[in-house]
């Protein structure tokens, strides 16, 4: 009997033990396709400088360099633009979600880039600055999100294709607190998916 308890007491201390290291098992990360666009981003921009200091050290004419730098800038940019890079925030003004008529102007350039590529999804952020309550933005960035995809779906976009969030004040562009840092924070953010 006293054998048994033994053995019990050790298999308990065992599970114990096995349980605890388990917990602490090492945690491993999990690469999300937008990270990984931003690493083959970043590589395409490294080679693209290494091209662009190769380039430079072999050219003899002050003309050469030039033309040598503006190429390797372009073919810098090619290899880097992304959807998002294309269209572009649109801001509002101080407590509201009308639509300005700069920001319309924008919007148009936008739906028609959206137009002519292949777009899966959009998802359209409504972001404000950090004065009023944080319910009060929350809804206020709901209803500029909400006014630009009914304009967007006006200019041709497909509804389904848009989605609307917002992040009131929570995610500022700029943290200072000045009317031009607010005036930055007033905006309609695109995320767009091929």
């Amino acid at each position: 009997m006293k054998k048994n308890l033994t053995f019990i007491g050790i298999f308990v201390v065992l599970i114990f033990g096995l349980t605890i290291f388990s917990g602490c098992a090492e945690k491993k990360s999990v690469v999300t396709s937008n990270s990984a666009q931003e690493q083959d981003a970043a590589s395409a921009q490294t080679a693209a400088k290494t091209t662009e200091t190769s380039n430079l050290s072999n050219a003899t004419n002050p003309n050469d360099v030039t033309s040598t730098n503006n190429r390797a800038q372009s073919a810098s940019v090619e290899t880097t633009a992304t959807p998002e890079d294309s269209v572009r925030d649109i801001n509002f003004d101080f407590d509201s979600s009308i639509i300005r008529p700069d920001a319309r102007e924008i919007l148009k350039v936008n739906a028609d880039f959206l137009l002519k590529n292949r777009i899966s999804s959009i998802v359209i952020e409504g972001h404000c600055d950090e004065r009023g309550t944080a319910e009060y933005n929350m809804a206020l960035g709901q209803r500029r999100a909400q006014e630009t995809k009914k304009y967007l779906v006006n200019l041709g976009i497909k509804e389904s294709t848009i989605r609307t969030i917002s992040y009131g004040e929570e995610r500022p562009l700029d943290p200072g607190n000045t009317e031009e840092a607010w005036a930055k924070n007033r905006r309609a953010h695109f995320l767009i998916a091929r």
